[in-house]
């Protein structure tokens, strides 16, 4: 186990770890991108979480253990080619690639769970690790048989299988004869959590930053391209500002704070699932963007270009009731503003609807602003974090 009396900080390990998942997302996004459905968008919905419990498995395990064990690394660094294998079977998941998708989930989750048995046979954690690798084996089942189904039923097991590991997650792993594992007994490094949750925010807006250059790269280097891709830079470097202002600084101390940091950690897990979320949708709109900046109206292209900037603003307002208990003005009303103009953004090229995300954007970062010379706030967390 981790040294409680050592510092928290993240290690080269951890680091080695997230490179891998700058890839996974890119794939997830490339395959929005390639062809801009419902069904492409309702299997990314099945895809990204699965990825995302990957990582956070994988960084509740190194939170604990450590990291500077030798098992403890091949682990990681094993965890970590299985994740880039599962995520080069990401484009072609519900096709040929199905069953070498899902047997490469269920094997880096059960092989996970199985060697935190072995390593903490002596530990108190051994019966919390007994009853993960009891739920990943039961949601190996709808994984497997889906990888064997048609692509609407495999969308369908898959869609079960995640739902099933979140939710038993949810109530503390439930299970027969063993019990649940009380969220209070998990533990947590209130310093090493968050600085890892600001990490895989700049893994998944690096996403963005390679789809903008790819794209640009391959377009005619003329003004409306240039244009365009200052534009979508200006996007992702406001989302950057608006989640690292405040909140995403004193996410550490309000984790500190709270009366039960593991349960706050794992709220603020899902927030941060949302906000990935958020940077995957901002790099299929860099790609509209920059590729045909000036091509006709398409309600399909502005309702991928502004659900980036909505997804991104509702997650940073559940983190920000995270740390301090309230949700501030500007957030509020960057959403509204959002809402309310996107009947006029149909009618406009895809180059004019991400400017107007700019601006919004700009407006919610001066607010933040403004409001925190107004009214300064200490961390507050929710009293509900406690239960």
């Amino acid at each position: 186990m981790r040294d409680p009396t050592s510092p928290q900080h993240v290690t080269f390990l951890e680091l080695f770890f997230d490179l891998v998942f700058v890839f996974a997302l890119d794939r997830v996004s490339q395959g929005l991108i390639d062809d801009l459905d419902w069904l492409d968008l309702l299997q990314a919905t099945v895809l990204l979480p699965a990825i995302w419990w990957i990582w956070m498995m994988t960084v509740w395990m190194t939170d604990r253990l450590d990291p500077e064990r030798a098992s403890t690394q091949l682990t990681v660094i094993g965890i970590m080619l299985g994740s880039l294998m599962l995520a080069s079977a990401v484009p072609d998941a519900f096709g040929h690639r199905g069953w070498f998708f899902a047997g490469t989930y269920v094997a880096v989750q059960l092989g996970r769970s199985l060697y935190l048995v072995v390593v903490l046979r002596r530990h108190e954690l051994r019966r919390r690790s007994m009853r993960t690798l009891f739920w990943f084996a039961v949601s190996a089942v709808p994984w497997l048989l889906g990888a064997a189904s048609s692509e609407r039923l495999r969308l369908a097991l898959w869609a079960l299988a995640i739902t099933m590991e979140y939710v038993a997650a949810r109530l503390d792993f439930p299970t027969p004869r063993a019990g649940r594992s009380p969220i209070s007994e998990w533990g947590l490094a209130a310093a090493h959590m968050s600085e890892r949750y600001r990490q895989v925010v700049i893994v998944a807006l690096g996403g963005t930053i390679i789809v903008a250059g790819t794209t640009f790269g391959a377009s005619d280097f003329g003004l409306h391209s240039v244009a365009a891709l200052v534009v979508s830079f200006a996007v992702t470097g406001l989302l950057w500002r608006i989640y690292i202002y405040r909140a995403g600084e004193l996410m550490c101390e309000a984790l500190a704070r709270s009366a039960n940091p593991a349960h706050l950690g794992r709220s603020t897990a899902y927030t941060h699932l949302l906000i990935a979320a958020a940077a995957i949708t901002v790099s299929v709109a860099d790609r509209l963007v920059i590729a045909q900046p000036l091509a006709r109206p398409n309600a399909a292209w502005t309702a991928a270009i502004m659900a980036g900037p909505v997804l991104f603003l509702l997650g940073r307002a559940r983190l920000e009731y995270t740390v301090f208990s309230r949700v501030s003005y500007s957030r509020r009303i960057g959403l509204a503003v959002l809402v309310a103009i996107a009947p006029a953004m149909i009618a406009v090229p895809p180059l004019a609807v991400a400017a107007a995300m700019v601006a919004i954007l700009l407006g919610v970062a001066a607010g933040d602003v403004a409001g925190w010379r107004r009214n300064p706030s200490i961390p507050t967390p929710p009293r509900a974090a406690a239960g």
